[in-house]
């Protein structure tokens, strides 16, 4: 089975009916996308399939097969963070840190699909994403922060 990853095409030999996070994890030492509750709960295994926010901890690895995935580790660029990672970090809006590579690519989701939402439009796009330190407020305005300086062009 081949998987494109982060732009990278991947040989998988394990089963694929494996899931798509413990493929990312195991296989490929992709190590960002978090193992939380196993049960699509809690959106710490958040990556982009095709640009849309999916839970890998679910997602049979077969089922990406064909489509672009994309992790955590994709989108830091030459040097230069993303402009939601780089807006996470100006908000503040992480703590311990577990649950932020998903609320980034849920984050990330939400800004390709609505280049300037609400704060309605946030809190709705990050539903089913946990943060047990509960900076929600400051994902929020992180979030407010990086559609303002992407200027609609979420990459």
């Amino acid at each position: 089975m081949d998987l494109v990853v982060n732009g990278a095409r991947h040989r998988i030999q394990s089963d694929p009916d494996r899931t798509l996070l413990a493929v990312l994890r195991d296989e490929l030492d992709l190590t960002g996308t978090k193992y939380g509750c196993g049960e699509g709960q809690c959106g710490a295994c958040t990556v982009l399939l095709d640009g849309a926010p999916v839970r890998s901890c679910l997602t049979p690895a077969k089922a990406a097969q064909g489509k672009q995935i994309a992790t955590i580790e994709s989108l830091a660029q030459n040097g230069h963070l993303h402009p939601v990672q780089q807006a996470f970090i100006e908000a503040d809006a992480l703590q311990c840190g577990y649950c932020t590579s998903g609320m980034i690519m849920s984050s990330v989701g939400l800004l390709k699909k609505k280049p300037n939402p609400s704060d309605a439009d946030i809190k709705s796009g990050l539903q089913g994403n946990v943060c047990r330190c509960g900076t929600y407020p400051r994902i929020v305005q992180a979030v407010r922060m990086a559609a303002k300086a992407s200027n609609g062009r979420v990459a």
